[in-house]
Order: structure tokens, then C-alpha cells, then sequence
């Protein structure tokens, strides 16, 4: 199944990819809201502050904006006629930890967390390399940590 295989991860990557086109949007109106309370948080905050706080004012509207797009993506290989049977059968091992038999929701979830991941791992960056600090704001922020 190694070309089926590799149609469905195709597939996946870009529906993800056309995903994640609308998350520029999602994540500028949550920085518009930014209280100068938040800011502060952010700045003084643990390295993944301002992700976790794009996390907690962006999921709801991600997942909304993402989860038609990856409907269309999976219904393109048929996979889920495949995943569902699958996932309830697993769920029923013992001992192990059940996965969403959801597809459409579990790619959903797991394309908005490899989102953040991203993210953490750019304010990471900017956080510990003064050269990761690309423009003058960043420079001026996050010089003084």
C-alpha cells in the first residue's frame, strides 16, 4: 500500500497546508486584542508565553476555519471509511490509550497542534538567539531579556 500510503500523506500535507492560510488571519485578530497585561505576561513569561497564548484565544477558530478543509482532504482518499472501523476496534485493547475514531476531528486537532509546535519553536528562537530577532520590534522586546 505504499502508493495509497503516500497519496494519503500527500493529501494530508496539503489540506494542512491550504489550513493553515487561514490561521494568519485567526492569529493577527488575536494580537490586535493583546491587553497591555497580556504583553507583559508574554514578555516576562515562559518561553512558549506568547504561544501559549495565540493557543488559548486561536484553537476555537482554528479548528472551525481548519476542519472543512481537512474534511475535503480526507474525503479525496476515501480514508475514513477505513480509519473509523479501525479506531473502535483499537479503543476496545486493553491498556491501551484510545485515539479519536473521528478522523476528520483527530487531523483537525493534531494539524493545529503541530501549528503550535511550529510557533513555540519560532518564539524559542527569538527568545534565546539575539539573531533569530529579525526586525527592529523584536530586537527592541526581547533584547532586554
Amino acid at each position: 500500500m505504499g502508493a495509497e500510503c503516500d497519496k494519503f500523506i500527500e493529501t494530508l500535507n496539503r489540506g494542512a497546508e491550504e489550513a493553515s492560510k487561514s490561521a494568519t488571519s485567526i492569529f493577527l485578530d488575536a494580537i490586535t486584542k493583546l491587553t497591555i497585561s497580556d504583553g507583559m505576561k508574554i514578555l516576562k513569561g515562559a518561553d512558549n508565553a506568547a504561544t501559549q497564548y495565540l493557543k488559548d484565544n486561536t484553537t476555537g477558530q482554528l479548528k472551525t476555519a481548519f476542519l472543512p478543509i481537512v474534511k475535503t482532504a480526507l474525503s479525496k482518499v476515501e480514508i475514513t471509511k477505513y480509519w473509523n472501523p479501525l479506531a473502535t476496534a483499537y479503543n476496545k485493547i486493553p491498556l491501551v490509550t484510545p485515539v479519536n475514531p473521528d478522523l476528520n476531528s483527530y487531523v483537525t486537532t493534531k494539524a493545529i497542534d503541530g501549528l503550535f509546535k511550529l510557533i513555540a519553536g519560532e518564539e524559542y528562537k527569538i527568545r534565546k538567539d539575539p539573531a533569530a530577532r529579525i526586525n527592529d520590534i523584536l530586537k527592541k522586546v526581547f533584547g532586554s531579556l
